[in-house]
């Protein structure tokens, strides 16, 4: 985009612009009435005067929020030295687009809502990533049995994904040590553990954290009650604790035939079920469907308000299987687990899938490892009154198969277009 070019759609899409345009103009008609009026009576010296005034006060309330635009762009006041004038119009054009965007809460946990996440935040400012606490492995774990807190994993993921920090900060956050009682743990983790320390409860240390780290929408635990995830096999053997579900075909193989927590009348934050309230778009995954997705539909309310919301409800089908929890399954077999958990069905509209095939050499890896291709069975899903978009979603990420964060967005924006468009017409 050229500078003019910019500095008009800039012009264009602040509304707050408007009221600088219209404050100069009554500012103008004031000075004209007092300097050109002859024999000016009390009447016009009044409207004169009121014109004058209320330029003033607009031309103020225009300038006020284009100075606090630029110190939002700034770092600790002082606006850095490789800034110029195109980049700020840029910046506030961009975010002024995002604010524009639609309500979308964003529900799981894990690596793939993290990947949703960053491709999301170049589509609007208007996210809430509602995320699955029960996390019991590696340094969550620790973290959680040693501190009482809730495991800060899958969160510090969604806070970074939504961050805008420099690389150097990301590094740091997602910096594991390497040595010593420490070793394993994550300096993310670490820092949203003190931060709990300082912090009235989690929900408020996650808010604090996202404000240090300028987080694009809000990130949001399902509950601040501490709970366990078990697996119950179709053979009738119950495994016990996340980081065990997921790796229980090492030492009972079997077939899940669903998962529940540990307690009943798990009470969500009010803030999760605010914003699946106020959402206008509803994403289910990407994430591992037992152990990520569905544990969010278990606590009380989520499920039932999901279903009884207006919003259109997305869910992003995984492009592998997942050894231990999901062997042979298909996408159809992934939306009626969730079906099922959810104690109801019909509540989902959309089913994004990926259609790009994995590389040869990458995809007999992973089948050395139980996993395969996820498979899409159109004919059953479409039967379930669900529009399939199929689209290329794959990335493939230091070997390993991922969905491509812009590629997905950009699939979330097309359906949010096809909605918008069919409410119009």
């Amino acid at each position: 985009m050229k500078p003019l070019e910019l500095l008009s759609a800039t012009y264009k899409y602040r509304k707050w612009l408007t009221s600088g345009i219209v404050g100069f103009l009554l500012l103008l008609a004031g000075i004209v009435i007092f300097v050109y009026g002859s024999e000016i009576g009390t009447v016009q010296f009044i409207l004169a005067l009121v014109f004058f005034s209320a330029g003033v006060a607009l031309c103020f309330i225009c300038f006020r929020r284009i100075i606090l635009a630029l110190l939002a762009l700034t770092k600790n006041g002082h606006m850095p030295l490789t800034t110029n004038m195109l980049d700020i119009g840029k910046k506030i054009y961009r975010r002024t687009q995002l604010k524009e965007g639609p309500q979308i809460a964003v529900i799981g946990g894990g690596t793939g809502i993290s990947t949703l996440l960053r491709g999301l935040k170049q589509f609007t400012a208007n996210i809430s990533a509602i995320i699955t606490v029960a996390d019991d492995g590696g340094g969550s774990g620790v973290l959680r049995r040693n501190l009482g807190m809730l495991p800060p994993g899958d969160i510090r993921n969604c806070v970074l994904a939504l961050a805008d920090t420099e690389p150097q900060m990301e590094k740091l956050l997602q910096y594991r040590f390497q040595e010593g009682d420490l070793k394993g743990q994550s300096f993310g983790n670490l820092f949203l553990a003190a931060m709990t320390g300082i912090s009235d409860d989690f929900e408020t240390a996650v808010r604090n954290m996202s404000q240090v780290l300028a987080v694009t929408g809000t990130v949001l635990p399902v509950t601040s009650e501490d709970i366990n995830l078990i697996a119950e096999l179709e053979d009738g053997k119950t495994i016990q604790g996340e980081s065990r579900i997921g790796t229980h075909n090492t030492f009972h193989p079997g077939r899940i035939k669903r998962v529940y927590l540990d307690k009943n009348n798990v009470k969500p934050l009010e803030s999760a079920l605010c914003a699946i309230d106020n959402a206008s778009v509803i994403i289910l995954g990407p994430g591992s469907l037992y152990t990520s997705i569905i544990p969010n539909l278990l606590v009380d309310h989520v499920a039932e308000r999901i279903v009884k919301s207006s919003a259109v409800k997305i869910y992003v089908a995984n492009v592998m299987t997942q050894p231990g929890e999901t062997e042979g399954y298909s996408v159809y077999d992934h939306i009626r687990a969730i079906y099922q958990h959810a104690g109801t069905q019909g509540f989902i509209d959309y089913c994004i899938v990926n259609t790009q095939s994995v590389p040869d050499e990458i995809y007999k890896r992973y089948q050395r490892d139980g996993a395969s291709m996820v498979r899409l069975d159109a004919g059953k899903i479409k039967k379930l009154g669900i529009k399939i978009i199929e689209r290329d979603l794959l990335q493939i990420n230091q070997g390993y198969v991922r969905h491509d964060p812009i590629k997905l967005m950009n699939a979330v924006a097309e359906v949010c277009n096809c909605v918008k468009k069919g409410r119009e017409g």
